[in-house]
């Protein structure tokens, strides 16, 4: 059994939406924790209010209340690969993240994470990621370390401010391998949820995910891309790339959802987030990273 070191946070909802407990909300929230598993879990003290007040069983809900409690799994993955600090200052952290090693808790991880790996490394537990980046790829992550500035960085991305460039392999198409260099293709389309619900789809109507891709170079049948997303919905690049009929290599997604396996280490996703640029809300300096590692495919 691995249980996580760090409590996860959730805001009760505003409206009460028929729970008469905590236990309750828990139960309809996460519906593939057993209730008995939930009930073990605030017996033994391990969910409580944020003040650290512990709940019972019969705690009533309380709307917009924040909660806490301790993820468990039986087996964690260990990732054997090592993340590397590339920047820190009073406010952010970049940190280049590899393959395989997810940003926050989730699923089958608990501790191995890059947010647990850093707390631990650094000691600071008010370390925040600024943004999202899929287990399955690897490259920068910004963290904010300072409460008082953590809304100016976040507002970054939420607002467009950041430029942020990703590379990419893939096996070309027909016309694509005959195509002159440079090569590009402008994306503008929608993205919903679809099933199960940790995959999207391009679905018809009004647009909410926009991507720049350029061919840069070609080896073969292998071409290696420049992505530059403009919106940031979940799986856009990899969505995006299969809808020009070239899928990223080894995405265990798109275009077909493969089954679970063990993870295949020599076999990471061929997507790299390369380089974060933009005018540093608190200094107005203009910050730039490049993210250090390479995609595998194109090296070998």
């Amino acid at each position: 059994m691995s249980i996580a070191t760090n409590a996860s946070e959730i805001t009760l909802p505003a409206v009460n939406n028929g729970w008469h407990s905590v236990l309750q909300f828990l139960c309809s929230q996460f519906p593939y924790i057993p209730e008995a598993v939930w009930r073990a879990r605030i017996n033994s003290g391990k969910v409580h209010w944020f003040n650290g007040e512990a709940i019972t069983e019969h705690t009533p809900f309380t709307p917009s209340k924040r909660l806490c409690y301790y993820r468990e799994v039986i087996t964690e993955p260990v990732i054997p690969f090592a993340h590397h600090i590339l920047y820190q200052d009073q406010h952010i952290l970049i940190v280049d993240k590899p393959h395989f090693l997810p940003v926050t808790p989730g699923g089958d991880y608990v501790n191995e994470c890059l947010l647990a790996r850093l707390q631990q490394q650094l000691g600071l537990a008010d370390l925040v990621p600024a943004h999202r980046l899929d287990r399955e790829t690897a490259g920068l992550v910004l963290f904010s370390l300072n409460m008082e500035s953590r809304a100016a960085y976040c507002q970054l991305f939420s607002n467009g401010q950041i430029h942020k460039q990703y590379q990419a392999t893939a096996a070309l198409t027909t016309l694509a391998q005959q195509a002159e260099l440079p090569c590009n293709w402008h994306i503008e389309n929608r993205i919903e949820k679809s099933q199960p619900r940790f995959i999207n789809a391009i679905v018809p109507g009004k647009v909410n995910a926009v991507s720049d891709i350029e061919l840069m170079a070609k080896k073969g049948e292998l071409g290696l891309f420049q992505l530059s997303p403009h919106t940031g919905k979940t799986h856009q690049l990899r969505l995006h790339m299969q809808s020009l009929g070239m899928p990223i290599l080894y995405d265990k997604y798109y275009p077909v959802l493969q089954p679970k396996t063990d993870l295949q280490f020599n076999q990471p996703l061929q997507l790299l987030a390369k380089t974060l640029s933009f005018i540093d809300p608190i200094s107005n300096a203009k910050q730039s990273f490049s993210s250090k590692q390479v995609l595998t495919s194109w090296c070998s």
